[in-house]
């Protein structure tokens, strides 16, 4: 039986199947990309970024029926897949049109009789190796600015979401991308270590996915001296300092978490609340976490869509199950849903203490864990007290006061009276245990680039 299969979440049917790839195509795959790195490195820059504009053409084209895809897939529903569909476009666009820009030769300083200057490069074949949650943008993020530099691109996608990966590409080859810029492999994780990394034609690899994977591809790489990319794991903060209006607040965080049913890196998994306004976030919060029923992610509207699989779906209640065991209050999401399918209740926990499960781990669902700060100093401290360090956010009437306490949050992200976003302009990435690298906006092209100086002297 093949890995890559397309299960619905919502009933745990098995809709489709894939065939694993074997060695001789991975390696065929690997020479293919290799032959198109040498033309498509040479094609001018104004025909690559041609190509990305009309692949977010065909995005925003066929967007219900890519968003259907992702539904049947992961669970998402299809208004907020059509809404990951419209940032790809976004993302695709951004790219076509600033790319030239951005590997314009930088010149140095220098003596009078010579000429500086550096020059961004493409390196060669690149791994992308993409997860489950967000099917299209993440792999827009690391294909665009790639592709746009004059890389090549072989993708692992995740194992439940081939029709998906086969499709996008598809769009490519239907934008006029050569058939080879970009090979979509289902590959094995044994095949990415022991075939694709080793393999001198393969020229890095970049990760976006859960701590253990980013450790193992991170140690092959190492092994085999690639350049890496890791976006990991996150257990963001949401520091509450002040609220002028504490419903509208309360709504804010709630639907931020509940994007994509809690499964996104960046979403606020903390919220650090100060004790003046502490019992009445946490009793609004519940109040709006008990409203929350299972809907038919295909539905126009839906809220609340299963999680990506019924193995998440155990993991996150293993996960809420043992944080309580350890002494965290739970306020709402008590039991489970009477359906079938990987539908979870949204989860309101307090009292998550340090040492306790919950408290230093990621959880990947609607958990919404609350903590009582009496003080910017001990806010800081709470949000500072993880081993991740990927985004955060500080809300405040007083602005200046809110970025003040932002400036202190080791954090990838700082976003001050804005939930976290992800925009085709702002540079995404994180610190500690959260990986390395940074991925759109105007730093994304120079992560697999060849800085190479050029002198020249009279």
């Amino acid at each position: 039986m093949s890995q890559y299969q397309v299960v619905n979440p919502a009933t745990g049917e098995v809709v489709e199947e894939y065939p694993t790839a074997t060695d001789a195509q991975i390696t065929d795959a690997l020479e293919r990309s290799h032959q198109a790195y040498a033309s498509w490195r040479e094609t001018p820059i104004e025909e690559r970024t041609k190509v990305l504009a009309r692949v977010a053409e065909i995005y925003n084209e066929r967007s219900e029926e890519l968003a259907k895809i992702i539904q049947l897939e992961m669970g998402k529903a299809v208004p907020e897949g059509q809404g990951e569909i419209a940032l790809v476009g976004l993302i695709y666009n951004y790219f076509a049109d600033n790319a030239k820009a951005f590997i314009e030769e930088e010149k140095l300083k220098g003596p009078k009789n010579a000429e500086a200057y550096i020059l961004r490069r493409p390196v060669g074949s690149l791994l992308g190796i993409m997860p489950w949650n967000f099917p299209y943008y993440q792999v827009a993020r690391f294909a665009a600015p790639n592709l746009a530099l004059g890389n090549t691109i072989i993708l692992k996608h995740a194992p439940q979401c081939p029709k998906s990966a086969a499709v996008m590409e598809q769009i490519f080859q239907d934008a006029g991308l050569p058939a080879d810029a970009y090979i979509n492999v289902y590959a094995t994780n044994e095949q990415v270590s022991d075939v694709i990394l080793p393999d001198p034609r393969n020229q890095g690899v970049s990760l976006t996915g859960s701590e253990r994977a980013g450790s193992a591809v991170a140690a092959a790489a190492g092994k085999n001296l690639k350049k890496v990319v890791l976006e990991l794991g996150g257990s963001d903060p949401y520091i509450l300092l002040d609220s002028p209006d504490l419903d509208a607040t309360v709504k804010t965080f709630f639907g931020t978490r509940m994007g994509n049913t809690g499964q996104a890196c960046n979403s606020p998994k903390r919220m650090i609340v100060m004790d003046d306004m502490y019992d009445e976030f946490v009793e609004k919060l519940t109040a709006v976490a008990k409203e929350a029923t299972p809907e038919d992610p295909s539905a126009e509207g839906s809220k609340l869509s299963p999680l990506s699989s019924l193995a998440a779906k155990e993991r996150f209640m293993e996960q809420v199950q043992a944080t309580i065991a350890d002494g965290a209050t739970i306020h709402a999401g008590e039991g489970d849903y009477d359906t079938p399918g990987a539908f979870v209740k949204p989860v309101v926990l307090t009292d998550v203490k340090p040492g306790k499960r919950g408290y230093h781990e990621e959880l990947f669902g609607p958990a919404f864990m609350v903590f009582k700060a009496s003080s910017e100093e001990e806010a800081i401290e709470l949000a500072n007290d993880t081993p991740f360090g990927l985004g955060s956010a500080v809300f405040s009437a007083d602005v200046d006061k809110a970025a003040k306490v932002g400036s202190q949050i080791d954090a990838g992200m700082v976003f001050i009276n804005s939930p976290e976003q992800s925009r085709e302009f702002l540079p995404f990435g994180g610190v500690k245990r959260s990986g390395v690298g940074r991925e759109l906006g105007p730093l994304a092209m120079d992560e697999f680039c060849n800085k190479q100086l050029f002198y020249k002297q009279q």
